[in-house]
């Protein structure tokens, strides 16, 4: 990351590491790694809790005991001079995802979303966070992948940050989705706008949920095309005006999404698995991407179309890495 100049990461707890202390200690371990290492290479990072695996009945109370275990354990949020926490309007920020999906099995309603949200933003000892809010990509009408209750926008209300789920609801191959999808940001950056609440889009390589679904869904539902959809949506989301990105994902290989360090030539006739690759490209294609992302975004550097028409390897030539 330090080598692409991109940011930092959001380091997931999902829902199943923090519903026992023994579970908690054990991840503590590796959130402890990170952290050293975002220290080392001046890298930010923040949590973000993943509600997937919270069944109905239970409710958010292990969030809250788990922020106050990284708070006094790892003392994540106070790291004196050289803080790798990431914080957002001069607050620590922590992310929850997984808020108003009509496809999950507990009820917002019912999972103590509030009370979470008041410890994080007002609680004397561990509070005075910002808080990131991820929820469907049709959050704004209630409508498709969204619950249809308005109680998801009574929460999002409450939050500081809110970034749409976008995987896989976009696709190159379909006819104009680059309009749709920057039509999509410049309309959920004005709601967002309206209520007093910052946005952020979401950005991803390609994807495929085929060995996911056992090889029910296609193997490359949403193609790479050498990085020109991934480029097309980080274009357009800054030309939308969006003043910052998340890329979903670093490192998710189930799902088709990775922008780490991957090898064009994986193993083969290894059945069930059927691998994708990065075309031929280098290793490091997706990586030095979004560092060149990062620059436009940030008003380094500014962005040049004839370079980036056709992706390929061949364009090395022209910007050295």
């Amino acid at each position: 990351m330090q080598k692409y100049g991109i940011d930092g990461v959001f380091m997931q707890r999902f829902f199943d590491v923090t519903r026992t202390e023994k579970s908690r200690a054990e991840s503590r371990v590796i959130m402890g790694h990170a952290l050293k290492a975002a220290q080392k290479h001046d890298r930010a990072i923040a949590v973000m809790y993943d509600l997937s695996g919270l069944k109905p009945g239970e409710d958010c109370s292990s969030l809250i005991q788990d922020w106050k275990e990284l708070v006094d354990e790892l003392k994540i949020t106070s790291q004196g001079t050289n803080q790798p926490y990431l914080y957002h309007r001069g607050k620590p920020l922590v992310a929850i995802w997984g808020i108003g999906f009509s496809d999950r099995p507990y009820n917002i309603r019912d999972i103590g979303l509030e009370k979470l949200l008041d410890f994080l933003k007002n609680d004397p000892q561990y509070g005075g966070c910002s808080v990131m809010l991820s929820v469907p990509n049709y959050f704004r009408d209630l409508r498709a992948d969204t619950t249809p209750d308005p109680y998801l926008h009574d929460i999002m209300a409450k939050a500081d940050i809110i970034m749409p789920w976008m995987v896989g609801r976009f696709s190159e191959s379909l006819y104009g989705e680059m309009n749709r999808y920057g039509a999509q940001v410049k309309a959920d950056q004005a709601w967002c706008v309206d209520r007093k609440l910052d946005y952020v889009p979401c950005v991803y390589p390609g994807f495929s949920w085929y060995n996911l679904s056992k090889h029910r869904d296609p193997f490359e539902a949403i193609p790479r095309l050498k990085g020109r959809f991934y480029w097309g949506m980080m274009t357009t989301s800054i030309q939308s005006g969006a003043k910052m990105i998340y890329v979903a994902m670093f490192d998710e290989m189930d799902e088709g999404t990775a922008i780490f360090k991957c090898t064009s030539q994986p193993p083969q006739n290894q059945p069930p698995a059927k691998f994708l690759t990065y075309e031929n490209l280098p290793s490091d294609h997706y990586l030095w991407l979004t560092g060149q992302a990062g620059k436009i975004l940030r008003g380094e550097i500014s962005a040049d179309n004839e370079l980036y028409q056709n992706i390929s390897h061949e364009f090395t030539k022209t910007a050295k890495r």
